[in-house]
This record gives C-alpha cells, sequence and structure tokens, in this order.
C-alpha cells in the first residue's frame, strides 16, 4: 500500500497511537453500541458505523423495520431496505433516513419529546406502512442514574424453598440502599418477575430510579425485594404439583409458566400469605424493615400486576400501595369450583361490593394490548376496573396509552408512578386514610369508543 510522505515521516510512537486507535475503532464497531454512539458516528461519518449497526441489531429487526436504540430523547433507527423509507415518529414525519454508501441499510438519528412518555414509530416503504412499534420508551434523566448519587446494593441470587407452595423453590434477590440505616426501619417494594427489573442498563431501569428519587427525597429510604415466580419441577407428587401440571396440560402451557400463572393469577390470599410468612419473613431477619402496610408497596406487569394489587387487596395490612402494569383482570385462573369462585375479571364487581381496603393504586394499560379470546379483553378489563375504583372514590391513578402488552409505558412512567404512589409520606407515621384526590373526583369516569372497525 502507498503512503503519502506525510504519512511515511510520523514517530513511530504516533504510528502506534494511530493503530492502536484503529484497532479499538474496529473493536468497538463490533460491539453493541448505544444511541449516542450511533449518533456521534453517524455525525461525523465515521465508516465504523456500518459494522456498528450490524453488530448493534438483529438482522431480522433491520428486515422488519423494528430497529431501533434510545438514551433520554436522542434515538438512533435503522432499517434494511432495497428502497428509500420515510420514518414516521408518533404518526408525523421524522428525519429523512439517509443510506449508508454500498449497502441497503438505513439510518436516522431522531430527537423525541416529551421524556417519561411512550411514543411510536413507523415505516413508509413505497408508500405503504412497514415495520416499527408502538412501545418506543423515551426515559426522563431520573431513568439515568444521576452525578453524585450514591447507588445500593444488589445482592446475589437467593433461593427460597416454600412450604405454603409444597417445595416450590423461587430466586428473589435483595437491593439495598446506600442510605440504609438499621438502627432506622426501612420502607418495603416487592417486585414479582423479580428478575426483569435489575437491569440498569436496560429499557426497565428500575434501580437508577430509586436511587435518583431517594437522594432527592421523593420516596423513603427502602430496601426492594425482586422475586422471581417458582418451580414446583423438584416436589412431584405434592398437591401443588399436580394442581400446576394438571392446567399445564389443560392449557398446553410449559409447567414454569403454570406455576407462575398459579401463582399470580389465582384470585386468593394464598401467594401473600407465601410473601408474608416466608419471603418477608427472611428478609426481615437479615435488614430491619417496617411491618406497617403505610411504608409497604407492591408491583407486577402483565399476570404480576393482578399479583400486586390481589397482595394489596386480600392483605391491605401487608401492602398500601400499588403500581399494576398492563394487568391481566381477566379470566386466566377462573374456575367452575365452589371453592374458588373468583376469577381476575371479577375485581371490578368486587371493588364495587365489597368492603373498601385502604390502598392506593396506579394502574397502567395500552390501547392495543391483548386480546385473547379465552380470556377476554386487556384494555377492557382495565378500564372496568378503573372505574370501579373511581365509583368508590379510591386513591387510584389510570394511565392509559396506546401501547400494547409490553412494559415500555410503565417503564417510561415509573418516576411519576413512584412519586405519586409515595406523595406525602412521612416515616413519623404508620397509616394513613388514602382518599381520591381532588382533581380526580371531579373528573368524569372513562368512556369509549369503538376505533378499530369503519362506520356501518
Amino acid at each position: 500500500m502507498h503512503y503519502p510522505k506525510e504519512f511515511r515521516s510520523l514517530s513511530i510512537a504516533l504510528k502506534l497511537t494511530l493503530l492502536s486507535f484503529a484497532l479499538g475503532a474496529s473493536a468497538f464497531a463490533a460491539e453493541k453500541s448505544t444511541a449516542p454512539q450511533l449518533i456521534e458516528l453517524a455525525k461525523s461519518g465515521n465508516p465504523a458505523l456500518h459494522d456498528a449497526i450490524i453488530a448493534t441489531f438483529e438482522a431480522k429487526d433491520l428486515k422488519e423495520g423494528n430497529a431501533w436504540a434510545g438514551r433520554g430523547p436522542d434515538f438512533f433507527f435503522a432499517i434494511d431496505a432495497p428502497s428509500q423509507p420515510s420514518l414516521l415518529i408518533d404518526g408525523a414525519p421524522g428525519p429523512q433516513p439517509r443510506k449508508l454508501t454500498g449497502s441497503s441499510l438505513w439510518y436516522a438519528p431522531a430527537h423525541i419529546e416529551p421524556v417519561g412518555r411512550l411514543h411510536s414509530f413507523h415505516y413508509l416503504l413505497d408508500g405503504k406502512k412497514f415495520g416499527g412499534r408502538l412501545d418506543l420508551p423515551a426515559f426522563s434523566p431520573l431513568s439515568y442514574l444521576q452525578p453524585g448519587v450514591p447507588s445500593g446494593t444488589l445482592s446475589p441470587k437467593i433461593t427460597h424453598t416454600s412450604k405454603i407452595y409444597d417445595g416450590m423453590k423461587a430466586d428473589y434477590w435483595l437491593y439495598v440502599p446506600a442510605q440504609y440505616d438499621k438502627d432506622s426501619p426501612a420502607a418495603l417494594m416487592v417486585f414479582q418477575d423479580g428478575g426483569w427489573y435489575t437491569d440498569r442498563n436496560g429499557n426497565n431501569p428500575t434501580l437508577n430510579v430509586i436511587d435518583n428519587l431517594m437522594a432527592q427525597k421523593k420516596i423513603p429510604v427502602m430496601i426492594c425485594v425482586f422475586i422471581n415466580p417458582g418451580d414446583i419441577t423438584d416436589s412431584p407428587d405434592t398437591p401443588t404439583y399436580r394442581s400446576v401440571k394438571a392446567y399445564s396440560d389443560k392449557w398446553q402451557r410449559t409447567l414454569k409458566d403454570s406455576m407462575r400463572s398459579s401463582l399470580y393469577d389465582t384470585v386468593s390470599d394464598r401467594y401473600v400469605r407465601y410473601l408474608r410468612n416466608e419471603v418477608l419473613a427472611e428478609v426481615a431477619a437479615k435488614y430491619n424493615i417496617r411491618p406497617d402496610a403505610y411504608s409497604r408497596a407492591i408491583t407486577g406487569l402483565s399476570s404480576g400486576g393482578i399479583c400486586a394489587f390481589n397482595a394489596a387487596w386480600q392483605m391491605p395490612d401487608q401492602f398500601g400501595r400499588v403500581i399494576s402494569w398492563i394487568g391481566s383482570f381477566s379470566s386466566i385462573q377462573w374456575r367452575e369450583d365452589p371453592n374458588v369462585p373468583d376469577g381476575g375479571q371479577d375485581y371490578p364487581e368486587k371493588v364495587l361490593h365489597e368492603s373498601k381496603r385502604n390502598i392506593r393504586v396506579w394502574l397502567q394499560d395500552g390501547a392495543e394490548d391483548l386480546e385473547l379470546d379465552r380470556y377476554g379483553s386487556w384494555p377492557l378489563a382495565n378500564l372496568r376496573l378503573a372505574n370501579a375504583l373511581k365509583l368508590k372514590d379510591y386513591d387510584f391513578h389510570f394511565s392509559f396509552g396506546k401501547g400494547t402488552h409490553n412494559s415500555g409505558q410503565g417503564a417510561a412512567e415509573f418516576p411519576a408512578e413512584m412519586i405519586w404512589l409515595w406523595r406525602d409520606y412521612d416515616p413519623a407515621k404508620t397509616a394513613q386514610t388514602y382518599e381520591i384526590e381532588p382533581l380526580e373526583k371531579a373528573k368524569p369516569v372513562f368512556r369509549v369508543s369503538v376505533a378499530n372497525r369503519e362506520s356501518e
């Protein structure tokens, strides 16, 4: 290879520096890149952008027009297309995608606001709608660990063997904040499907939110329990195993998935007794946690969402605060059995006709959430529950968006959810009577209109 004279005259040290930089750029391109990194490569015209896109996104997502990366309001979109695509964000024209020379890859950096909200995108390709997704979370600064904010410690995985569930084994992790003082009892929050919440750099950056809000004193110092659904495989011939296996065989679901549904979707006090008597008893033996429901919250998504609500409903003396994302308030575990009379679909009626519980509830769902003939409509079930809570003057908030059965909206709103859930918390208190907010009380009930059919 021929080099210009100026390059040949460089010192050996400088040549080594340039070689090191080139090798570093090559290695960088071979790894997944963040949105800011991809945007910077695009701005500078760096030829490493091609390899960075290939390394960051799955080929299938590129072909199907679903590839994206984001940080805060800054997003990077990429698509493998034979002709010029047009990018639309929230239904409006976005930046024009640019083609990478010598390839069929197109890319577009974009700035999307507001943050702390769910957005959407899709393409027009040859005049037809193509690709995209309805669940595009734009995270606010509170979802990224802020400078100077101390971070706590996530424990190694802990495995618990249950007595209440006949030998079921479940994994959980404890998050202990940097501010924890063993001489001052901490608040508590329990997360169902807990492993999904522990990745700071993923699309559900819960730990960052908790650290930032504790540092700002917008939520109390709290210990968090991230618990996964259990596995009954190692306990055959027990009543729990037989029940779960029968459900698994009937609906052709895996044993682990059926165990999760039995835990989360069943309307009874069994799961919350398991938390209270077993898991939280273990936690309380290690850490000084507050026993009052005023200082305890519980959350989950999908079946974990109804599980969180059910736990607080069954034992409001254990949990006074609830967040449910895309909750499965449906008939998944309903049975024609006089000993098990209720299913998740009955919760609106239970709220309307049973004694009022002293709980505070944030519900979230999306218009494109699951519609399954077997179990009913997720969006309508959440809307019915929200209206029941409103008619009974519960302290609740219903955040209804356009998303699917996805954690995107809930995760994007998580800072706002936590601030709302723990608002006016006073560590000197052990109880509070929750009341519907005046602004919510003044609003009408939620109504619906048919949106997916042409007028007849």
